[in-house]
């Protein structure tokens, strides 16, 4: 039945084999690329923190809720169902670690806040895939309903006067504080990439101060999510259980025709999409302690943004992550300065989008891109800094403009938010 399974799959994804894929030494000479850049830009600009420990330290816990979001959305979404809700899954999962978390520590924290998302992805899944509820509509439901919930249950948990709760440091908008997560840093490795960071050598401490964050006070939470991605790329598209879940989402007719049950295969991949994104939700909490009102800030919708942005693969996904990490890492460290030094890049990165499309006889897009360009390269040499309200609204733009960018290539499972009822196909 696994063969019939993957014809049925490669059927159901027209011109396929035509597209030019990525191979391995592609992808590292991309990111030997992008390296040299980010360190021609640190050298000109003379903005140190572009490339410090301490960056991409908090680019890597800010990319760790995005990117188990983005993760969650691709289970959903490779079994059919747009998961739209990811933000209010987000928001349960918060919410139950920090109601936890401050009475059992942040590892209960951590596997409430899978409860917790698991619970809204089966609202979710109940809904769209029982009762056939259009996905959309669904999916803005929960994250309307996560919010009425977890802001009533905070109320009534964390701010009633005289409790527990109250007197152990909550209110009605903020649970009590938690232990802290354990993390680990590398002994005598950590100590000596910090100390050739600090020669701001040429690439060497560029390259040395990325590596320093992956080996000083990593939460183990981030080593799971890493262990999560790296899973979840084994089992759906290396394991049979995979190949099986992701037909439901190319073509559940004939998976449906070739024995496999659609609804527990798009049942089982909302409810891992929930418990991942209400992980992302815990780390959250975990990450200062304390669930607290708005905490998830529209990060579960970031999500959604890189899991469009990676193509629905997990490599893709955790690249995202880590670009929108970074942005959002940035504006909160450095703000104005390292905003200002990107602008520079950006322009570059634009003149060669400008190149190509030239190449490619695509002068009105060749010129818009150039145009931009200099317009960038202008404001950089004109202004110090940049208005404070863009420096915090620089995650957002980002996530516009890479979408804008990779809209072209993308291609969504083919039955994605399609309505599906058992027996259709006779």
């Amino acid at each position: 039945m696994s063969t019939d399974l993957k014809t049925a799959t490669k059927l159901a994804v027209p011109g396929k084999s035509g597209r030019r894929k990525l191979t391995y030494p592609w992808i590292l000479l991309i990111i030997a690329g992008a390296l040299v850049a980010v360190s021609v830009l640190r050298a000109v600009t003379g903005t140190a923190d572009l490339t410090s420990t301490g960056q991409f330290g908090a680019a890597l816990s800010a990319a760790v809720p995005i990117g188990l979001a983005g993760l969650g959305g691709l289970w959903s979404e490779r079994a059919g169902v747009v998961n739209i809700g990811l933000e209010g899954m987000m928001m349960l999962g918060s919410f139950a670690a920090g109601w936890i978390g401050w009475q059992h520590g942040p590892w209960a924290a951590a596997l409430a806040g899978v409860i917790g998302g698991a619970l809204g992805g089966l609202i979710h899944a109940i809904a769209t895939v029982t009762f056939g509820v259009d996905h959309i509509v669904s999916g803005v439901a929960v994250n309307i309903l996560a919010l009425g919930a977890t802001q009533y249950l905070a109320t009534l948990w964390f701010g009633q006067e005289g409790s527990a709760a109250m007197l152990a440091g909550g209110n009605d908008k903020q649970s009590p504080p938690m232990p802290d997560m354990p993390s680990f840093t590398v002994p005598g490795l950590s100590d000596w990439l910090n100390s050739v960071e600090g020669h701001h050598w040429f690439l060497v401490s560029d390259l040395a101060g990325i590596l320093g964050a992956a080996v000083t006070n990593v939460s183990w939470l981030t080593l799971l999510t890493i262990g999560l991605f790296v899973g979840t790329f084994y089992v759906l598209w290396r394991s049979s259980f995979g190949l099986r879940l992701r037909s439901c989402g190319e073509a559940p007719v004939s998976a449906e025709s070739l024995g496999v049950n659609v609804y527990s295969y798009k049942y089982a991949a909302v409810l891992v999409s929930g418990a991942l994104a209400g992980l992302g939700g815990a780390f959250l909490s975990i990450g200062v302690h304390f669930y607290q009102d708005g905490q998830t800030g529209g990060r579960g919708y970031i999500g959604l943004a890189t899991m469009i942005f990676g193509n629905w693969r997990p490599g893709g996904v955790a690249m995202g992550a880590g670009l929108f990490g970074f942005m959002d890492a940035m504006q909160l460290r450095s703000g104005g300065p390292t905003v200002h030094a990107l602008l520079l890049g950006l322009a570059a990165l634009l003149a060669v989008i400008a190149l190509l499309k030239l190449r490619a006889a695509k002068r009105t897009q060749a010129a818009l891109s150039a145009l931009a360009a200099a317009v960038l390269i202008g404001w950089y040499f004109l202004a110090d800094t940049v208005p404070l309200e863009l420096v915090e609204a620089s995650p957002y733009i980002a996530t516009l403009l890479v979408l804008a960018l990779s809209a072209q290539r993308l291609r969504p499972p083919k039955a994605n938010g399609r309505p599906y009822r058992r027996g259709q196909g006779t």
